[in-house]
């Protein structure tokens, strides 16, 4: 029933107003029934992996040294130059100077005559090989130590810590010369050298991680469950410690590049003639042949410096994407 309208004074009566309806309500779209498609983290992750242009420039970057790493052989028979084929005649002036770039050597000769491209993409070879690996071997051994040393604590932790400490402590250089004057050089001395140096930090990352893990709830029902140690670190401990591995992993390799650079450098790394960029720089500073000849530290150090760079950003990007303590990371601030 509808209500009367309310006298004024004087006797007479005014209408109820209306209520005027807003124009943007009116003009608003009715609620369709049309599905959200839900986005995973590992998919929003990606998504912004995309939109970085430094991390796709780096990636493009590392995909073509790794494309010109495995097509060395081709490469060497499109040049028809061996790795450490000397050229005498062709590859030397009347002088006995390397010949800089020209049609048949295109990125110049060294010293002994031979083709500085071909060198360059087998030393890419050798550094990516022990970079990788000698990374792979770091992260293996620092997962372990750490994880140990984080889940069962005790004793265990104060050993294994002590043990990081001293690690991390040793002086690398020395300890390489001094173990190479023992052993020899080879790539495998540079591989453990370089594993044995470098896990330390990767240890006391996922120890970290570990002791934060262990005392959440799902743990503590695996226990109460009577899930043995051993289950719970492999069903429920690894599994969350797989976004700092890849990171670590990511930015360990360069390093190991760095490293595996030096030794060479100095001698104690792959052994000669077997071409590597930290080789082909000690060679380049004999007898100050890079005076007369720059693209013989050029080539070596440009090589060196891009693979490093453009590793260091592709771990900064994920590590930005995927690690939660970041702005730019999964739920967190854009």
């Amino acid at each position: 029933m509808k209500p009367p309208d309310t006298p004024a004074p004087g006797g007479t009566t005014h209408p109820k107003p209306t209520r005027r309806r807003h124009p943007v309500a009116e003009s608003a779209s009715p609620v369709t029934d049309t599905p959200v498609k839900a986005r995973g983290s590992l998919a929003i992750g990606v998504r912004r992996l995309r939109r970085d242009r430094a991390f796709l420039t780096a990636a493009t970057v590392v995909v073509v040294i790794v494309v010109l790493a495995l097509a060395a052989p081709l490469i060497a028979a499109l040049t028809g130059h061996g790795p450490n084929e000397q050229f005498n005649e062709t590859g030397l002036s009347e002088d006995g100077i390397p010949v800089g770039p020209n049609a048949e050597f295109w990125l110049g000769t060294d010293q002994l005559g031979r083709d500085v491209l071909v060198r360059a993409v087998y030393g890419s070879r050798v550094s990516l090989v022990v970079g990788v690996v000698a990374s792979g071997a770091a992260v293996f051994i620092g997962v372990l130590v750490g994880t140990v040393a984080g889940y069962f604590r005790g004793v265990a932790d104060a050993l294994l810590s002590r043990l990081i400490d001293v690690v991390m402590s040793l002086p690398f250089l020395l300890f390489a010369i001094a173990l190479v004057s023992v052993v020899g050089p080879s790539a495998t001395v540079s591989v453990g050298v370089i594993a044995l140096f470098s896990w330390g930090a990767i240890a006391r990352v996922v120890r970290g991680q570990v002791l934060s893990i262990r005392e959440r709830e799902y743990i503590e029902a695996a226990r109460s469950l009577g899930a043995s140690r051993i289950r719970i670190i492999v069903r429920d401990v690894l599994p969350n410690l797989v976004v700092p591995i890849v990171i670590y992993s990511t930015l360990m390799i360069p390093q190991a590049i760095v490293f595996e650079s030096t030794l060479s450098f100095l001698g104690v790394g792959v052994v000669p003639p077997t071409p590597t960029w930290g080789g082909m720089l000690a060679e380049a500073s004999n007898n100050s042949m890079y005076l007369v000849a720059w693209w013989l530290v050029v080539i070596p150090g440009l090589a060196l410096l891009i693979t490093t760079v453009a590793f260091n950003i592709v771990g900064d990007s994920l590590r930005d994407v995927l690690d939660p303590r970041s702005g730019r990371a999964i739920g967190g601030r854009t």
